[in-house]
C-alpha cells in the first residue's frame, strides 16, 4: 500500500494526502475523470492502512465543507463511495429520488437534485480507495456506456499509478482541493474597465461568490443594498458579513444552486424593515448573485424564514444531521453499538470504542469495537458506580470527560489506568435520555488529540444522540426477552410420540419488529388416536403470543374432552370471542387415525396443507372451511376425511412460509410443492430444514414461520 498520512487531522483539511514525486497525482486524477464525463464535482477516497476507513484525501468542484459528514467513513456505511469498495463494482445514484430511496442519509443532509457515481480504485488484489463524481440534476437519468467506460479507466489508471507508487515506497504528500481560484479584482484585461463601468451604472446589486462562497466582487449597488462597504464584504462569506444573512436557509440556497447548477433564490429582511430578493445563478466556478427590493412585501413575508439569532456552521449541522439519521435506524443494543462504530466513530476520528450501561449500581459493558484484546475491555464490567474511574465520574455527574494524552488520564485517575490499551486519547460521554443517565460512551484515539472547543460540542451532542437511540434499544431488548420468553414458554418444548406417525416441527420468528408473534403448533395423543393443530394468532405483540398461549391451552382441552374436529374448532372460535380479544386467528386442525390411514381435517381461513404420496407425487388439500376464528360465534367448520398411506407426508404450514414481499404466494406454494416432491423421502428433521432453507422467506421474513410436519408409518 502506498503510504499515507496517519494521525490527528489527517483527511480533515482541505489540503490531504496526494501528491507525490512532485506531481498532483489524485488531483489531476479527479480532473480527468471530471473533464471526460463532463461532471461538476468528485473526490477521491484512500483507504487507510490500520483501519477500514476511507478518509477523504482530495475534492474538486465543491468545497469539502458540503461532504463534512462522510469526510471519513467506515466501509460498512451506507454511502456509494463504501458500497462501490465493498461490491467492487460502480454505484449509480440517478438523482434526489433515488438518493432518498436508497442513500436518505445523504439526502437528509444534502436535498438537492444531483446524479452521482462512485467506483472503486482497485487493482486485481488491492483496494486503495475509492472515488465519486457528480452532475446536475437535469442530466439524463441513465449512465450512458462510454461514461462508464471513461470513469472506469480512469480509476484503472489512479490504482496503476498508486500501486507503482507503493512499489517504489513512495509517500503521498499532502494536495490541494480543486477549486476554482478566488476572484481578486475586476481589472486586468482591456474591456474589464468598461465592463466593470456598466456594472456600477445598473440599478441593481451584482454579487460574484467564488465556490467556497467567498465575494470576489460586489458594485456599488450591492455595497450599498447590503449595507456594507465594498472592501469590507471582499474576500468574506456574506452569512458571515452581513448579520442578517447569517441563517442556514440562505447558506443552503448557496448549496442548493452549487450541486444542482439550477438557479436559486431567496428573499431576507434588512432590518428594521426592508425586504430584498437575491437570485442566485451558478456555474462551475461559482455564482453571480443579483439583488433588488423586494416587490410585493406581503406576499414575500409569507414564505421567507426569519433570521435566526446564532451562527450556522455547516459542518457541524450537517454531520449531527447525518448521524442522527444513523442512529434512527437503531433497533436493539447490538444494532446501536454497531452503528456508532461505522458511523460516529470514522467521522468523529475514533479507532474504538466501548459503550457502557449501568444496572444495579454497576457498570456492564454493553458493547465494544476497536480492542483486539477483550481483557482491556473487561475491566469495565461490573464496576461500581462509587468507583472512581473516568466511566462512572462521567456517568454520575453527566459532565463529559477528554483526556488528550495518556499522562493526562493517568494523573487525574492513577488507580486504574494502569494497564495500557493501546490509545493515546479519549472522550468519555455521558449518555442522558430523558434528563437520566443510561451510559457511557468512550471513544479511543490511536494519537494524543487536543479536543478543540468545538469538537468537545459536536461530541457532546452526538452523546445525547446516542444516549436517546440507546434508551430505546433498552427498552426494546427488554421488551423483546420478555416476550420471546413468554413465547417459548407456551410453544411446545418437544412433540408428543404418536402411535404410527413421525413428527417434527420449525418455528422461526419475524425478522422485523418485535420478532415475535402467534405463530403455535401442537400434538395431542388421545388413545390410538392423535390430534395435530397448527394456527396464526394475527398481530406481532406480547398479546398474540399470550392469546396463542389460549388457543393452544383450549384446543388441547376440547380434544382430550373427545370434541370431533368440527367442533373443537367451533368450540375454539367461541372461546376466542368471549375472551373479548379483537385479534382474529387461523387454525388448521387434523384428527389422525394411522390404524385406519385417514386423517380428518377442519379449517378455519388457513393455508392448505401439502400432502405427498409415496410415490412422490405432491396435490395441495382444497379443504373446505370457515372463516378465521374470532369473527363469528355461529360459523360452523366442515370436515374434509383425507387418505394418509404409511410413506405419506403432511406438510402443514403458516402463511409466513410462502409470503413474500413482491412474490406471488401462488408461484411460492407451487415451489413448496415441487421442492416436497423432490426431497420428502428424507429424514422428517432434515426435510424439515430444507423446506425452511427455500422458502420465499428464508431470508427477510415479514412474518414469522411455523412448520408442522407429519409422516405416516406402518406400525401403528
Amino acid at each position: 500500500m502506498v503510504a499515507v498520512p496517519d494521525g490527528p487531522g489527517a483527511g480533515r483539511t482541505p489540503e490531504v494526502a496526494g501528491t507525490t514525486a512532485g506531481r498532483p497525482l489524485l488531483s489531476l486524477a479527479l480532473a480527468s475523470m471530471l473533464e471526460d464525463v463532463r461532471a461538476h464535482s468528485g473526490a477521491v477516497y484512500l483507504l487507510r492502512h490500520s483501519e477500514p476507513v476511507l478518509e477523504m484525501a482530495v475534492m474538486a468542484g465543491m468545497p469539502r465543507a458540503f461532504a463534512a459528514p462522510w469526510e471519513r467513513v467506515g466501509l460498512h456505511a451506507p454511502i456509494p463511495v463504501a458500497d462501490a469498495v465493498r461490491e467492487r463494482r460502480l454505484v449509480w445514484v440517478s438523482g434526489e429520488e433515488e438518493m432518498a430511496r436508497r442513500y436518505p442519509r445523504i439526502s437528509v443532509v444534502l436535498p438537492y437534485p444531483f446524479a452521482l457515481a462512485a467506483l472503486p480504485v482497485a487493482t486485481a488484489d488491492t483496494v486503495f480507495g475509492a472515488v465519486f463524481v457528480t452532475w446536475p440534476g437535469a442530466r439524463p437519468p441513465e449512465l450512458s456506456a462510454p461514461e462508464r467506460e471513461r470513469l472506469t479507466a480512469g480509476c484503472e489508471r489512479l490504482a496503476l499509478q498508486l500501486a507503482r507508487a507503493a512499489e517504489e515506497d513512495l509517500t503521498l504528500l499532502p494536495e490541494a482541493d480543486l477549486l476554482a481560484a478566488p476572484v481578486s479584482g475586476v481589472a486586468g484585461t482591456l474591456g474589464t474597465v468598461e465592463a466593470a463601468r456598466m456594472v456600477a451604472r445598473l440599478p441593481y446589486g451584482l454579487v460574484s461568490l467564488d465556490l467556497h462562497g467567498r465575494v470576489g466582487f460586489v458594485n456599488a449597488a450591492a455595497a450599498e443594498l447590503l449595507g456594507r462597504p465594498a472592501a469590507e464584504l471582499l474576500g468574506t462569506l456574506p452569512w458571515v458579513s452581513v448579520p442578517w444573512l447569517n441563517d442556514p436557509v440562505y447558506e443552503d440556497r448557496y448549496r442548493a444552486a452549487l450541486i444542482s447548477q439550477q438557479v436559486a433564490s431567496f428573499v431576507a429582511l434588512r432590518p428594521p424593515g426592508e425586504w430584498l430578493s437575491f437570485r442566485l445563478y451558478p456555474s462551475r466556478t461559482g455564482l453571480s448573485v443579483r439583488i433588488t427590493r423586494a416587490r410585493a412585501v406581503a406576499e414575500i413575508t409569507r414564505e421567507t424564514p426569519q433570521p435566526g439569532p446564532g451562527p450556522s456552521r455547516l459542518v457541524t449541522i450537517s454531520q449531527v444531521l447525518s448521524l442522527a439519521g444513523a442512529l434512527t435506524e437503531a433497533v436493539g443494543v447490538h444494532d446501536v453499538v454497531q452503528l456508532v462504530a461505522d458511523e460516529v466513530a470514522p467521522a468523529v476520528g475514533s479507532q474504538a470504542l466501548v459503550i457502557l450501561g449501568s444496572q444495579g449500581g454497576r457498570l456492564h459493558v454493553l458493547g465494544h469495537r476497536g480492542y483486539t484484546d477483550p481483557h482491556v475491555v473487561e475491566r469495565f464490567d461490573g464496576l461500581p458506580l462509587t468507583e472512581r474511574t473516568p466511566g462512572t465520574h462521567v456517568l454520575n455527574s453527566g459532565v463529559p470527560g477528554f483526556f488528550e494524552t495518556q499522562e493526562q488520564l493517568e494523573r487525574l485517575y492513577p488507580s486504574r489506568q494502569r494497564t495500557p490499551d493501546g490509545y493515546a486519547a479519549w472522550a468519555f460521554l455521558p449518555l442522558i435520555a430523558s434528563g437520566r443517565p443510561v451510559g457511557t460512551c468512550v471513544l479511543a484515539y490511536a494519537e494524543p488529540r487536543a479536543f478543540a472547543a468545538d469538537e468537545r460540542a459536536v461530541l457532546t451532542s452526538l452523546g445525547g444522540l446516542i444516549a436517546q437511540a440507546l434508551e430505546r434499544a433498552l427498552l426494546y431488548d427488554a421488551k423483546h426477552r420478555l416476550a420471546q420468553g413468554l413465547q417459548e414458554s407456551l410453544l411446545p418444548h418437544s412433540l408428543a410420540r404418536l402411535p404410527g406417525i413421525e413428527a417434527a416441527a420449525r418455528y422461526l420468528p419475524a425478522t422485523q419488529g418485535m420478532e415475535i408473534g402467534g405463530d403455535f403448533y401442537d400434538l395431542v395423543p388421545t388413545g390410538p388416536l392423535a390430534a395435530a393443530v397448527i394456527g396464526d394468532v394475527q398481530g406481532h405483540n406480547v398479546t398474540a403470543a399470550a392469546l396463542m398461549g389460549q388457543i393452544r391451552t383450549g384446543v388441547r382441552a376440547y380434544t382430550t374432552v373427545g370434541q370431533p374436529p368440527e367442533e373443537v374448532m367451533s368450540s375454539t372460535n367461541r372461546l376466542l370471542i368471549d375472551l373479548g380479544s379483537e385479534l382474529f386467528a387461523s387454525c388448521l386442525y387434523l384428527r389422525l387415525d394411522p390404524a385406519r390411514g385417514r386423517a380428518v381435517m377442519a379449517r378455519a381461513g388457513h393455508p392448505p396443507p401439502l400432502l405427498r404420496r409415496p410415490d412422490g407425487r405432491v396435490r395441495v388439500l382444497d379443504l373446505a372451511g370457515g372463516p378465521l376464528l374470532g369473527i363469528d360465534a355461529s360459523a360452523t367448520y366442515p370436515t374434509t376425511e383425507v387418505s394418509l398411506t404409511p410413506g405419506s407426508v403432511l406438510a402443514l404450514y403458516t402463511d409466513g412460509l410462502v409470503e413474500s414481499p413482491g412474490v406471488d404466494i401462488e408461484d411460492s406454494l407451487v415451489d413448496l410443492g415441487a421442492l416436497l416432491g423432490e426431497v420428502g423421502g428424507r429424514p422428517l428433521e432434515e426435510l424439515a430444514d430444507e423446506l425452511l432453507r427455500h422458502s420465499a422467506a428464508a431470508h427477510e421474513r415479514m412474518d414469522d414461520v411455523a412448520v408442522l410436519l407429519l409422516r405416516a408409518h406402518d406400525g401403528g
